[in-house]
């Protein structure tokens, strides 16, 4: 065999080797992952849709011509998270509403109570008076392991009809304080899955059965599933409220400054204009009272004839989120039959009204269930102690 013969052969041999381990190389990184089966996307749903729930509220709003007050119902979703009956939905379903039942699967209709609120981030948590001894509780998922690109799953009753099933993927997140000013708190995932009236409060699955955010709203110009929707992450959930045990008032409004606020005469750059004020809430005894009038004042639909809170505890309300979050820390940390003053405008005039924090403020919080593949029922984990 000449040089040349020997050369050409090692040549050829090694080029093989480089052939086989690229090909090897190919197979490992090249190929992407398949998204979920129609089998699998089935077992998780017949898993997870035992822990859903439909929300029914009743409450009232300022009737068609404008004036005066008119009985409504509000329909949204929600998620068991204890079997205790803690509940986790969205804060617009449930915040002002006088009356409040939760639907469960394949069993009863159970009168419930807002215990936590946060409409700073759009979440509720809702006790129910009697839970079903077969309840069986969602697990929380770590939101933060979650990216653009996971498939995931919506479950809950667009326009009150039982339990829909819709499937996409995560397109975009969102820090704290970066899509709404009125939610501030509120970490948003973006998605593909299709959101209806109806769905809002309801969970988002991960592929292991685990809820990893709350739906909240979408964006579509005609009011219908296309467009953009929005779910707070299940992490944002779990630190407002359960970690920093929120307030629940029982009041519905909207912060005013600017022009606005001169235009209602308000005597300070900023002030809480309460729309609404659910029947047996702390604000209702306070005696804090809701608008029963609408208008439009350049360009904005509003509810007026309300009270205007000025300050709680001495904070005056101010424009920005820093006096938000102020007035939230102070009341964040009230214990039953703590007291805070608030300075309210009512008519012209400059009144001052005593809010006291309800009587299951120090009730502990059954810890949402944890959990790392399906939905199992959960065993409640109180602070400081397990019960079994």
């Amino acid at each position: 065999m000449t040089p040349s013969s020997r050369a050409g052969g090692a040549t050829g041999g090694r080029r093989a080797a480089l052939g086989t381990l690229l090909a090897v190389f190919a197979a490992l990184v090249v190929v992407p992952a398949a998204p979920a089966s129609g089998q699998d996307v089935r077992g998780v749903f017949a898993n997870v849709s035992p822990s859903v729930v439909v929300i029914r509220g009743r409450g009232r709003d300022v009737g068609v011509n404008g004036r005066g007050l008119t009985a409504i119902t509000e329909v949204g979703s929600g998620v068991v998270v204890s079997v205790d009956g803690d509940v986790m939905t969205a804060a617009h379903v449930v915040q002002a509403m006088d009356e409040i039942t939760v639907e469960f699967a394949g069993g009863p209709s159970v009168p419930a109570h807002v215990i936590a609120s946060e409409p700073a981030a759009d979440l509720a948590l809702l006790r129910v008076q009697t839970p079903p001894r077969s309840l069986i509780a969602a697990p929380l998922g770590n939101s933060d392991t979650v990216g653009v690109g996971d498939q995931v799953l919506i479950v809950g009753a667009p326009y009150g009809l039982g339990r829909s099933l819709s499937v996409g993927w995560i397109s975009a997140r969102y820090p704290p304080n970066t899509v709404y000013r009125a939610m501030p708190l509120a970490e948003f995932f973006q998605t593909t899955a299709p959101i209806n009236q109806g769905n809002s409060g309801g969970p988002m699955f991960d592929l292991a059965g685990r809820v990893i955010g709350i739906v909240s709203h979408n964006i579509s110009k005609s009011g219908g599933s296309e467009g953009l929707g929005f779910v707070v992450t299940s992490n944002s959930a779990r630190r407002l409220l359960f970690e920093d045990k929120t307030f629940w008032t029982g009041i519905e409004g909207q912060v005013v400054t600017g022009e606005l606020a001169e235009i209602l005469n308000v005597p300070q750059p900023a002030g809480y204009l309460v729309k609404t004020v659910a029947k047996g809430s702390p604000a209702w005894t306070a005696g804090i009272q809701g608008g029963d009038r609408a208008a439009r004042i350049n360009g904005e639909d509003i509810v007026v004839r309300g009270d205007i809170i000025l300050a709680v505890g001495g904070v005056e309300f101010g424009p920005g989120d820093v006096v938000m979050l102020r007035i939230r820390e102070r009341m964040e940390h009230a214990k039953s039959g703590d007291k805070f003053t608030l300075t309210v405008l009512r008519a012209g005039k400059v009144i001052e009204l005593t809010l006291q924090a309800s009587a299951d403020r120090d009730d502990e919080f059954a810890q949402p269930a944890v959990g790392s593949g399906a939905i199992e029922p959960a065993v409640p984990q109180h602070r400081g102690a397990n019960r079994r």
